[in-house]
């Protein structure tokens, strides 16, 4: 598909999330509120909003146009000013200030308050913002963002990351106020995003602020059988895309190995994907697959794989996708078919 192409795609399926932001005038693009769209409580769903923000500064970056950078900003500070929050939007989550807004973590944005699918805090969730303000900070060349993720990155820690005895291991999700472990089972390959999401917080911050963070994350994801290659698309996806900023490094080399391995049984013509019909898969998570394949592969074929796989969902995905799953389905269609960033 040519650039102009998925250019026009990508920005079609941003504004069913976020509105058209195109025909907003450039003396109102600063003052622009995200529409409460994201399919999270008060609008606001803090993965679909992490790959918003990205998704925005990758537009920046294709076009060079700055009206993104300002919703890229604006849709960052009303997740803030929302899940930073208590469900109630009368104060802030414990333990977070007004100089210090995400000292108290930040909430999933769950439409239920409790229950098995209810409000509060996901590790992988929180690392995927945090890498959003480290690409908004680089893209803005404000150190403040990443500043915030530090800050961020440093409340949740202890949260998480559980120690027994000097041995640490981690929990999958917390409540909203980061008082109670609600799944104490770990999250596959929650340690080693952790491990890399602070390791490029902190070489953006140019000190050893994370070391204490870093050096827990690694021991966790050197235990032995923690570093497996899933079969899920999009555990798969994610591990292939946090393997590349580091894939020179043994540990990435390995894990990546395996996960191109089993995407390309995923992804093979006969026997894969494929031959599933629509309505028995779930879009957003096959978008995970081709953003890691496309940000990790060098294999022409495997790459023209993935393509295949957006281009089949480009005709298929608002008839097969759940009302409450289009939101996060259309911002992960647009980063599988530009990956990027900063």
């Amino acid at each position: 598909m040519p650039l102009t192409q998925s250019l026009i795609r990508f920005e079609e399926a941003m504004e069913k999330v976020y509105g058209p932001f195109e025909r907003i005038p450039g003396d109102t693009i600063a003052k622009w509120i995200p529409p409460p769209k994201s399919g999270g409580h008060k609008g606001r769903y803090l993965w679909t909003d992490a790959f918003g923000v990205v998704n925005f500064l990758t537009l920046h970056h294709e076009t060079s146009c700055t009206r993104y950078l300002h919703l890229a900003k604006s849709l960052a500070e009303n997740v803030h000013n929302i899940l930073g929050w208590e469900r109630d939007g009368k104060s802030r989550l414990p333990g977070a200030t007004d100089k210090e807004p995400l000292k108290g973590g930040l909430r999933i944005g769950k439409v239920d308050a409790t229950g098995t699918d209810g409000d509060g805090q996901y590790h992988h969730y929180l690392t995927l913002w945090m890498f959003a303000l480290n690409r908004l900070s680089i893209a803005t060349k404000d150190k403040e963002y990443n500043t915030k993720a530090i800050t961020l990155a440093k409340a949740i820690h202890p949260h998480f990351v559980i120690k027994s005895g000097n041995t640490p291991r981690m929990v999958w999700k917390i409540s909203s106020d980061m008082k109670k472990v609600l799944v104490p089972s770990e999250g596959h390959l929650d340690a080693a995003t952790g491990y890399v999401v602070c390791r490029l917080l902190q070489d953006r911050d140019g000190s050893d602020t994370l070391k204490d963070e870093i050096a827990d994350y690694k021991e966790v994801m050197e235990e032995e059988g923690k570093l497996t290659a899933s079969k899920d698309p999009l555990d798969l996806g994610m591990a292939l895309w946090m393997c590349h900023f580091f894939r020179e490094e043994e540990w990435a080399a390995d894990l990546g190995k395996k996960c191109i391995s089993n995407s390309t049984m995923l992804l093979k013509e006969r026997g894969g994907l494929f031959d599933r019909p629509p309505y028995s898969r779930l879009a957003f998570r096959e978008f995970g697959t081709t953003l890691g394949v496309k940000c990790f592969s060098r294999d022409e074929y495997l790459d023209k794989r993935a393509d295949d796989v957006v281009k089949f969902w480009g005709d298929e995905m608002t008839g097969a996708t759940p009302e409450d799953l289009k939101p996060i389905t259309l911002v992960m269609y647009a980063a599988a078919l530009i990956p990027g960033g900063e």
